[in-house]
């Protein structure tokens, strides 16, 4: 599986860098927000369970990504 981390501060354009390189390379991107606005339905942000589900969701992800027939994907982190 290929994995390309687009890591900065926020708000400096991770997740336009992310879908042009899905552009470029077919890879599928992960934009880290996408785990956090599911947890941020339950639980506040900073709360133990929020930092729990948004760990597992993206560890799944990865996992099944990895076992699965796609090339990898483009993950964008703070």
């Amino acid at each position: 599986m290929k994995l390309v981390i687009v890591f900065g501060p926020p708000a400096v354009g991770k997740m336009t860098v992310g879908y042009e390189l899905a552009k470029l390379t077919g890879l599928k991107v992960f934009h880290n927000h996408m785990t956090i606005e599911i947890a941020l339905n339950f639980f506040d942000f900073g709360q133990p369970e929020f930092h729990r589900l948004v760990n597992e969701f993206r560890k799944r992800i990865f996992e099944e990504v990895a076992n699965s027939n796609l090339p990898g994907l483009i993950f964008t982190y703070v």
